[in-house]
């Protein structure tokens, strides 16, 4: 069975940090100080799990009035269960819940077809971010409208 956790604050973060190491430190390189970046603690977590196990996360940063969703990740094992696009939207919904009508995400370049099929638009030109290109874009409203 496929639950959702939500939690904040930068306590209990082994499970999330487990999946990110993988997906981001182990496989994709990026170094453990841009992906440890401190900026935790402020953050609203989302962990997902099949069973009781781990699976997937993101997270939502807020600032002002900008609410970003971030270091989204899938085991790569589970990829292809479209745990991926549930993340997304279970972030969506309460970043909208939460009075964030617009979600911005740093999106991988690569990974900008995934995002516009849920609803988001690209707002800013290319640029590179942890030695990885990346493309800012935005999503407004809630997550119903997502594929």
């Amino acid at each position: 069975m496929i639950t959702a956790e939500w939690f904040t604050g930068d306590k209990n973060l082994f499970e999330v940090h487990a999946i990110r190491r993988a997906v981001f430190i182990e496989e994709q390189g990026v170094s453990e100080a841009d992906e440890l970046d401190g900026t935790d603690g402020g953050a609203i977590h989302l962990l997902i799990r099949d069973g009781g196990a781990p699976v997937a996360t993101g997270r939502i940063t807020i600032v002002g009035n900008e609410f970003t969703l971030g270091r989204i990740a899938v085991l790569k094992e589970r990829r292809g269960e479209k745990l991926g696009s549930f993340t997304v939207r279970m972030l969506i919904r309460r970043a909208f819940e939460l009075g964030g009508a617009k979600q911005h995400v740093h999106s991988q370049t690569r990974a900008r077809g995934f995002y516009e099929k849920l609803g988001f638009t690209a707002v800013t030109d290319e640029y590179t971010e942890a030695g990885i290109p990346h493309v800012g874009m935005v999503h407004t409203g809630d997550a119903e409208g997502c594929a």
